[in-house]
């Protein structure tokens, strides 16, 4: 039998999983293509307004993700913080579509939205609680087949909404898609995915010594709160904390993340070039995007082949200075036909871009699977931080094409970094 169908049939966990993260992908599949022409276009945000609120968002999210992390390896309980912050994409996407305005966006992207798209990173530290125990190359299949799942909601969703938009004034209805999307993924993780089963090695109760009762240090039954308990937690967030922010893991994320910005600068810059330059329609930026994650999906397969001969951060060198052609060709394209064939680059390299760096920055912090996937999205916001600020300095220094060429240069950049720290090692 096919090892990726395998896996999904012996393991529930990452069905389950596989399906919250395929919804999840599908909720942002109907807003980030057309998220810029909403702020932008729309809702007359300026450029540097745009890119200050992405920043924010990105803040906002790492800051949650990490201390959600820290505290689902803590209780070794990750249903239930994934029910907590999935709930938010339901408030955040249907703010938006209730409530039009650009305070009403900048407040839902840099709160709620924020605080939903945590559910990336947890969704992967759950499963990477629950494949500690499996062989390599299962581990790596499960890390590749959920980002290959966010890659598939992507495939027919953007087309799909900017069919279903067509011909309207405004692209605010893909809100409500979203938050309708966001509720099926909630439901999925509240009563699909498995209850919490404690650990031995770092449960929430504590065991109690040699002939004590074995309850709770917060149990309300106590009349007291345990204050060396209360050390322990605050001890280990701060040592959690402090591996984060090792000198050796930080550079490498940096790295991941300067490649990764390429992907947040190109969503912004991508329909506002074809919907200017190019002189193409909003719907055509769905048709598009659609193609690139059909072939996102088929190339995954391909990348995680070549790095079973290659070494992962050759790989993702080799993609990274792809993505800088197709960036070079998307700022010097003057119709929409040239941007569909500059595409067929970008899907195959942002196969790569995606997926590649996950099992990398999973494997950086190996005992601590909330931590280390709360790396994920420690990349997420170095790298739309980064691409924020690329966006908004090449936008000011030369429009939209000098963003997407400085953005393409600043993932080559990452990539020679992670290529000079390997190599010291």
């Amino acid at each position: 039998m096919n090892p990726w169908i395998s896996t999904l049939k012996r393991h529930r966990v990452v069905r389950a999983s596989a399906a919250a993260i395929f919804l999840y992908g599908f909720a942002g599949a109907a807003t980030v293509p057309y998220q810029a022409l909403v702020g932008i276009r729309e809702l007359r945000l300026s450029d540097a307004e745009y890119a200050m609120i992405a920043l924010v968002a990105s803040i906002t999210n790492v800051a949650l993700a990490i201390g959600f992390g820290l505290l689902s390896d803590r209780f070794q309980s990750y249903r239930r913080p994934l029910v907590f912050v999935s709930s938010f994409g339901v408030i955040g996407y249907g703010m938006i579509w209730a409530v039009p305005s650009a305070l009403t966006f900048a407040i839902a992207m840099i709160a709620p939205l924020a605080l939903f798209h945590a559910t990336n990173s947890m969704l992967f530290g759950n499963v990477r609680a629950q494949t500690a125990r499996f062989d390599p190359e299962e581990a790596a299949i499960v890390n590749a087949l959920m980002r290959m799942m966010i890659s598939l909601s992507w495939v027919l969703v953007p087309g799909a909404v900017g069919l279903i938009l067509s011909g309207q004034e405004t692209m605010i209805g893909s809100y409500l898609i979203a938050a309708l999307l966001a509720g099926c993924c909630l439901a999925t993780i509240l009563f699909w995915l498995e209850p919490d089963h404690r650990s031995d090695h770092r449960p929430a109760r504590e065991a109690a010594p040699e002939g004590g009762t074995g309850t709770s240090l917060l149990s309300p039954s106590s009349g007291r709160t345990d204050r060396p308990a209360q050390v322990r937690i605050v001890g280990a967030s701060f040592a959690g904390i402090a591996q984060l922010l090792h000198p050796g893991i930080l550079s490498r994320v940096l790295g991941v993340a300067l490649i990764s910005q390429v992907l947040h600068v190109n969503s912004a810059v991508l329909p506002l070039i074809l919907t200017g330059q190019a002189q193409g329609e909003a719907g055509e930026v769905g048709g598009i995007v659609g193609m690139v994650a059909a072939l996102e999906v088929i190339f995954m397969f391909f990348w995680t082949r070549v790095t079973r001969s290659m070494p992962l951060i050759h790989a993702l060198a080799i993609t990274a200075a792809l993505y800088l052609v197709y960036l070079t060709a998307l700022a010097f394209a003057a119709a929409v036909w040239q941007i569909w064939a500059a595409s067929l680059i970008a899907g195959f390299a942002a196969a790569g871009i995606i997926s590649l760096p996950i099992s990398y920055l999973l494997d950086l912090i190996r005992d601590r699977p909330g931590l280390s996937a709360s790396l994920i999205a420690v990349n997420m916001f170095l790298g739309g931080a980064l691409g924020a600020g690329v966006f908004a300095f090449g936008s000011w220094i030369g429009g939209y094409p000098a963003a997407s060429i400085l953005s393409g240069v600043g993932g080559v950049l990452g990539a020679g970094l992670l290529l000079g720290l390997e190599s010291r090692k």
